[in-house]
């Protein structure tokens, strides 16, 4: 064969190689018919300019946390909570840092760990990053012996979804807050590395120090059914104390002690997280100056506590303040996930949209999705933080959907 035919044979399969190359990369656009319990930013702002109730901030911080919005979220828990400018003095602030230093609250924390059967920490429920953090001590919690991780937030009793183990992953009514992609997924992932998942809620419609009691039991049950395994509880606000509740008597942490013997590793998330405006973050997060999830001991090695009266958690976490990579908190690009671009300008959809990405093989009508993000205009960039994979993509106006596959490698 002459070199002219040659090269005529090499550019003709090139051709081929470049067209069907063009036709695997076109995907394929699917129009559906979904509707979603998420809700738009603008519906959640219709609804507490309408509500009356005085927790109505507390609501919409919520229902900004479930659908990926965290920024709004924390606005939101501002103006339920309200909030002032505190700071220390520079002397206060010098005092600080010669009787604390910062240490990696993960590293710290696992540690720590080894030496009980059972660890509790909290979440603020309108706060996706302390869901994001516990999520991130799973692996290595798994390796010191914990098997078994308790959840306040999904449903129990009558409502309990008892196919979650075996299914391998939450659905809307698993829970509540549990509908918040993160917190989704911190479900998803202990299911994965092999952790069962159970709930501890008390379903008698009890509140106060009765709830208290009703959770601690429950979690007894499930202690003395495997008296030689680990448990991580992840829990909300208080229930995470130990010591004399000045309402409650005992927090759940405080009556498992009491249940048990069993002196957990109790942490609390909390009290130092940020604010949405940061100026109103607590004065020692300021002074900290933190960078990176600490931890803060003083000279002779003990924790920061948190502490209330005569109550307390044995460590106190610190977070830094977010930062925000297209729109989106720099936390949720990390542990494996990447900022994902999703290019929308093929389709033909009035805006705003929501974006959700879902794991492929799961129900997109039933599940949690991994991430979701809210896109204004059609000149907006769409990005969201997955790991690598396949995902079914669903864009949605609430009123148009359309669906289709991307791999992120």
């Amino acid at each position: 064969m002459s070199s002219k035919n040659s090269l005529n044979v090499f550019f003709s399969l090139m051709l081929l190689v470049i067209i069907f190359s063009c036709k695997e990369d076109k995907r394929v656009i699917e129009k559906i018919v979904f509707t979603s319990d998420y809700k738009f930013n603008k519906h959640i702002q219709q609804k507490v300019d309408q509500d009356t109730v005085p927790w109505k901030y507390q609501i919409s911080a919520s229902d900004y946390a479930t659908k990926g919005s965290y920024k709004n979220a924390l606005t939101d828990w501002d103006l339920a909570m309200g909030g002032r400018e505190q700071n220390y003095t520079p002397t206060q602030i010098d005092s600080i840092h010669k009787k604390y230093t910062k240490v990696n609250a993960s590293k710290y924390i696992i540690e720590q760990a080894k030496r009980t059967q059972v660890v509790i920490i909290n979440e603020a429920h309108h706060n996706s990053l302390h869901r994001v953090f516990t999520k991130s001590l799973l692996e290595d919690l798994y390796e010191l012996g914990y098997r078994n991780l308790g959840l306040e937030a999904i449903e129990n009793g009558e409502k309990v979804d008892s196919l979650l183990n075996e299914r391998g992953y939450p659905i809307q009514k698993t829970g509540y807050y549990t509908k918040d992609p993160l917190f989704g997924d911190l479900i998803r992932t202990a299911l994965q590395i092999g952790y069962t998942v159970f709930p501890y809620e008390q379903t008698t419609n009890v509140n106060g120090k009765l709830r208290e009691i009703e959770q601690a039991k429950n979690i007894q049950k499930v202690l003395q059914s495997k008296p030689n395994e680990k448990f991580l509880i992840h829990c909300g606000f208080d229930h995470a104390l130990e010591g004399t509740h000045s309402s409650w008597e005992k927090a759940m942490a405080g009556r498992l002690t009491e249940y048990t013997g069993i002196n957990p590793l109790t942490i609390n998330q909390v009290v130092y997280s940020e604010k949405g405006n940061t100026a109103y973050n607590h004065p020692l997060l300021k002074a900290l100056d933190i960078k990176e999830t600490s931890v803060v001991i003083d000279t002779v090695q003990n924790p920061l506590r948190y502490k209330r009266g005569e109550a307390w958690s044995d460590i106190a976490v610190f977070h830094p303040n977010t930062t925000y990579v297209n729109g989106r908190p720099n936390w949720l690009f990390e542990h494996g996930n990447q900022p994902t671009a999703v290019p929308l300008d093929d389709l033909t959809i009035e805006y705003p949209v929501m974006v959700l990405a879902y794991v492929k093989g799961e129900d997109i009508m039933t599940a949690v999705p991994i991430d979701i993000t809210e896109v204004k205009t059609s000149a907006d960039s769409c990005y969201l933080g997955l790991k690598k994979g396949t995902y079914s993509m669903v864009v949605t106006n609430g009123k148009q959907s359309y669906t289709f596959d991307q791999i992120v490698n």
